[in-house]
């Protein structure tokens, strides 16, 4: 884990970090969220995280307890984005194998144009969800099902010739990982990123053991509230069912703490500090290569998960390169592979104050990571209110994190 600093210690205001506790400790007194948990991060160490309000909306409940885990919505998408990037990293995948060369039934409707690229930049065609999405959530459908729809549907647009977020492309993208794999992406991010990391509350999806024991870690798992849309289903976002599917657009369960650990990993990775090999691990076969030396720490450092330019592909306009995309998309709303850069014309949940290299992602739950490279700093921020679609109060804590940074 990261280690916790001062605010001063690592160039934050300490009186300007202290308003945004009281801000966000305001808003959940009034209920504006039931509860929130925040990590800001700078120069390599962490601030201590803190968390505000309560563990579920309705006005009895606990209060949010310090180990609260939280199911953090659409950042998910970099993380399996980052799953892929190792493949191409191992000379296993590119970005621009086509999406059939590794699932032929995805080739229908003409879909057989689509490249691995196009699925990590929202330039697929694909839709953000199924047309028979509540369906397939109300008969409790594995993600499986999910996938089968993803290769069935008949896209917007031709690959390359417009930008629409797309959640079923990131879907396509999770079976990539798991023919070329060999294992579920569940799996691939618990054994070659989380677990290595120690990032013991960290899933894409609450694994069986979590509802065992008493108490259950599931019972940390903090509520989020609900629309009337959701409120009366038994396949919502607090449900069993959702919390365990694990969609690889969606339903990472993690804490401030850990994710943290991934924001830190991302910029220790762009300045190219630490080694860059993983561990000597070849991905599917679970053996340690003896071409690399292996690290004796039981805990290597974030940057050994990722290389330098897999980090700046990641974090670059990748929407510059693809001449049929509309030029103000390319221009003024850019994407990078998993990564939302920041948009300086779009208040909505990134704030005003952010550099122009910043990368991050919001999420539908209440939910915002963004990760500023020139400041050396990150704000990962958890809340339980679904913001969509103007994320007011995530920009105003992300405005006031950035007036702190000194």
């Amino acid at each position: 884990m990261l280690e916790i600093a001062q605010p001063a210690a690592i160039g934050f205001d300490p009186v300007r970090i202290e308003r945004v506790y009281a801000r966000l400790n305001e808003w959940t007194h009034e209920d504006k969220l039931p509860g929130a948990g925040i990590a800001i991060g700078r120069h390599g160490k962490l601030l201590e995280p803190r968390v505000f309000g309560r563990l579920r909306p309705d006005m009895s409940s606990p209060a949010m307890s310090e180990d609260a885990i939280f199911l953090i919505a659409s950042p998910t998408k970099p993380i399996t984005v980052l799953a892929a990037m190792m493949l191409v990293e191992h000379g296993k995948l590119e970005l621009d194998d086509l999406v059939v060369e590794h699932v032929p039934e995805f080739a229908v409707h003409g879909k057989d144009k689509i490249r691995v690229r196009n699925l990590m930049t929202h330039t697929s065609g694909l839709p953000d969800q199924l047309p028979e999405n509540l369906k397939l959530r109300s008969d409790h459908a594995p993600l499986e099902a999910f996938v089968r729809g993803a290769c069935a549907v008949k896209p917007d647009f031709e690959p390359g010739t417009a930008v629409q977020y797309q959640s079923m492309g990131i879907a396509m993208l999770a079976e990539i990982v798991r023919r070329v794999a060999g294992k579920p992406l569940r799996e691939f991010l618990r054994d070659e990123l989380f677990a290595p990391l120690a990032l013991s509350d960290t899933s894409l999806g609450a694994p069986d053991e979590w509802w065992g024991g008493s108490p259950a870690k599931a019972d940390r798992i903090a509520h989020v509230r609900l629309d009337r849309q959701q409120v009366d289903t038994d396949w919502n976002w607090n449900t069993r069912y959702w919390r365990s599917l694990g969609v690889p657009w969606g339903g990472l369960l993690t804490t401030p703490r850990e994710f943290a650990v991934i924001c830190q990993l991302f910029l220790d990775a762009l300045k190219g500090e630490g080694p860059t090999h993983r561990l000597g691990r070849d991905f599917g076969f679970g053996q340690r290569t003896t071409s690399v030396p292996v690290p004796s720490t039981p805990n290597p450092q974030p940057s050994t998960f990722l290389s330098p330019a897999a980090a700046r592909a990641m974090t670059m306009n990748q929407l510059q390169f693809m001449p049929d995309v509309p030029e103000v998309e390319r221009r003024t709303r850019p994407w990078g592979l998993g990564w939302r850069l920041n948009w300086p014309s779009h208040s909505a949940s990134f704030g005003d104050l952010l550099g122009p290299r910043t990368f991050g992602h919001w999420g539908a739950t209440g939910t915002l990571v963004w990760i500023d490279p020139d400041a050396d700093a990150f704000l990962v921020l958890f809340t339980t209110q679904p913001q969509e679609p103007e994320g007011r109060y995530l920009a105003r804590i992300s405005n006031m994190v950035c007036a702190a940074i000194t």
